[in-house]
């Protein structure tokens, strides 16, 4: 049994230092005075009354009022109460309204429309990734290659036998995704949508039940199950959190108890109009204590190896989509209390787990991955958004004008180590009229997919880890919704298929060459080779092991649809230079061999771009090619 709430509770649920307020609030099944039943617990403390309806009791609000205990935390014991039953609060709040609301701190919930919590205990599953857990904990993932693969579960793979939605059970699809998650090479998977919410169209970034795993795909075992099987594997979870806004349901956060509880009573720092939702008052320690419970309770709970922060730009700012704004109190702009609250989070979770977080941040505020003792937010990484930006708004381009844009493809290397960047092409990049990844491209369709696989490789070769959402692997070439399964009849196409072997041998290749994820905050793992052939839509740099020129690989791009016959490219040392991958080594009827059976370059002595020596390679259209540096000959990890 989960013990009460207690005053020592109390006091550092106040100070905003309580991080199991799980085991405190929701719903409990133990035994009291003989009997077996639930305990339940739920804060709110300006309200007049606080009363269980259920399954059980008929939902009747006479029938099991609830007992004010400390701190505002309302208790009661119901008799005969086992998991499964469904629940929810009656609170007559202070302005004397009844309000029926679902568990704050419910561990799982109705599936929508309805919007009940049930009962559901946290012990009883067996876990079996001890050992896992144990070596990724002790290592620093900056130091590893990253390969994320982002995923929306309920429209990865659909199957209508299991019900109208298609929805897979979290346990069909450990099973099938791990499969495919191996077979790609990706080391972990990002999960969209799993914490439950009321809206599909949402995608899960507009939260109701923020410690109950979405009932979609099964029960919280079912989902446990997931990561474990994820992990018995070797594939890390991240799991995508909110802790910015919350929805305006009825049955959620919102005005919980007749008083603006868990948002501010400041109108101007309420909402985020731009969204239609509620903004977390950061500045009260008791959100902060629900917030930082929550984040230890996926990992804890749930074995999440790392948790993906949505909006965090929205939160370092009280002016981010309000007009008229709050200033702070030195008349800036910066929510200080959101700040104070990230930089707690990230180092609490990280010194009381060992798990990590990354940070969804468009703004240009510096420090998101700098450790909190050196003045910095205390996040593991951040997504690169202004690569995705700059490179796709590059690669819309016909090749004839892409070289008036040539800086978009280059100046992002400028700022490649100032934080511990992801580069990423998610899903916000092939929604709302965004075209699919493939269908952004000019040109015709052997043009748009040879393209396509040259982003790929570009982007797993420049500085950075990695996160390519579902069905861009293969191309698939309608924009992607939740409503429906992405297309897996394009792997089936020989040219679709020719991008995913593409993609999935550029994965084995970053994750063989420590010079290619070895790179975070480390300018001397990249240098330009040539990055001003703008003309001709190419650009070429070295990828570097930090500590010396071992493990070092040439990376060659001809965005151009041209070919080059007897491209001249400058290198460092002379010597033999070995090609390791070329975007047109998967290509249906290519000739096909080994590495071996590829012969290398020869360099000559003559100077090229700022080097004594030069290799010349006839560049196709389109071609992605890498090359092994001399020195690493026979030594790749």
């Amino acid at each position: 049994m989960r013990n009460k709430f207690t005053r020592a509770d109390s006091r550092l649920f106040s100070k905003g230092l309580h991080t199991a307020l799980y085991e405190k609030l929701g719903a409990h099944p133990c035994r009291s005075g003989g009997k077996d039943g639930v305990r339940f617990a739920v804060w709110a403390p300006n309200a007049q009354q606080v009363s269980l309806i259920s399954s059980r009791n008929g939902w009747d609000p006479l029938v099991e009022p609830m007992t004010r205990g400390s701190y505002g935390v309302w208790e009661h014991f119901s008799p005969g109460m086992v998991q499964g039953d469904s629940y929810k609060y009656v609170v007559v709040g202070a302005d004397g309204v009844s309000r029926y609301k679902a568990d704050p701190v419910g561990f799982w919930s109705e599936l929508r429309p309805s919007s009940a919590s049930i009962v559901w205990p946290l012990e009883g599953y067996e876990w079996h990734d001890e050992e896992y857990l144990a070596r990724v904990r002790s290592e620093d993932p900056v130091a590893k290659p990253m390969a994320i693969y982002e995923v929306h579960p309920g429209s990865w793979k659909k199957d209508y036998r299991l019900g109208p939605d298609g929805f897979l059970n979290y346990r069909q699809l450990a099973d099938e995704l791990s499969d495919y998650v191996l077979y790609m090479g990706f080391t972990h998977v990002e999960l969209i949508g799993i914490c439950e919410h009321p809206f599909d169209g949402s995608w899960g970034y507009q939260v109701t039940g923020y410690y109950s795993p979405t009932s979609r795909y099964g029960t919280p075992d079912d989902f446990r199950y997931f990561v474990d099987t994820m992990h018995s594997r070797g594939i890390g979870v991240i799991l995508d959190w909110v802790p910015a806004h919350y929805p305006k349901d009825n049955f959620g956060l919102e005005h919980f108890d007749g008083t603006p509880l868990y948002e501010s009573a400041d109108p101007l720092l309420a909402e985020y109009p731009q969204w239609g939702t509620l903004a977390f008052d950061h500045a009260k320690p008791e959100v902060r204590s629900f917030l930082i419970s929550d984040a230890f309770y996926w990992v804890k709970e749930f074995h999440v190896d790392a948790i993906r922060v949505d909006a965090v730009a929205a939160m370092l700012h009280t002016n981010f989509s309000r007009d008229p704004w709050r200033p702070n109190k030195y008349g800036g702009s910066e929510n200080l209390e959101s700040i104070a609250f990230l930089r707690q989070l990230n180092q609490s979770l990280t010194e009381g787990t060992g798990a990590y977080m990354i940070a969804e941040d468009s703004s240009i505020m510096q420090g998101i991955t700098a450790p909190v003792s050196e003045g910095g937010f205390g996040f593991k990484f951040k997504w690169n958004l202004g690569w995705m930006n700059d490179t796709l708004e590059y690669l819309k381009l016909e090749p004839i004008y892409r070289g008036f844009h040539h800086w978009q493809l280059t100046h992002t290397a400028e700022y490649a180590f100032t934080e511990n960047f992801i580069l990423v092409l998610s899903h916000d990049e092939v929604v709302h009229l965004k075209h699919s990844m493939v269908e952004k491209l000019p040109g015709s369709a052997g043009d748009k997919l040879a393209g396509l696989k040259t982003l790929y490789a570009y982007q797993f070769c420049c500085p950075g880890k990695k996160l390519l959402f579902m069905g861009q692997e293969f191309a698939e070439e309608r924009e992607w919704s939740e409503d429906r399964a992405i297309d897996w009849g394009f792997p089936n196409d020989p040219w679709h298929r020719d991008v995913m072997e593409s993609l999935r041998r550029m994965i084995g290749i970053y994750r063989s060459w420590p010079c290619l994820y070895s790179d975070s905050s480390n300018p001397v793992t990249f240098e330009w080779v040539n990055s001003t052939d703008s003309m001709r839509n190419t650009v070429s740099f070295i990828r570097r092991n930090p500590w010396n020129w071992e493990g070092a690989v040439l990376c060659v791009f001809n965005f151009s649809g041209q070919a080059y016959e007897n491209y001249d490219i400058g290198v460092p040392v002379e010597g033999w230079y070995k090609r390791i991958f070329s975007s047109y080594d998967t290509m249906p009827g290519e000739t096909k061999g080994d590495e071996a059976s590829i012969p290398p370059l020869v360099s000559s002595p003559e100077p090229c771009d700022h080097y004594e020596n030069r290799i010349t390679y006839s560049l196709r259209p389109y071609e992605a090619v890498l090359f092994a540096l001399p020195q690493i000959e026979g030594q790749r990890k």
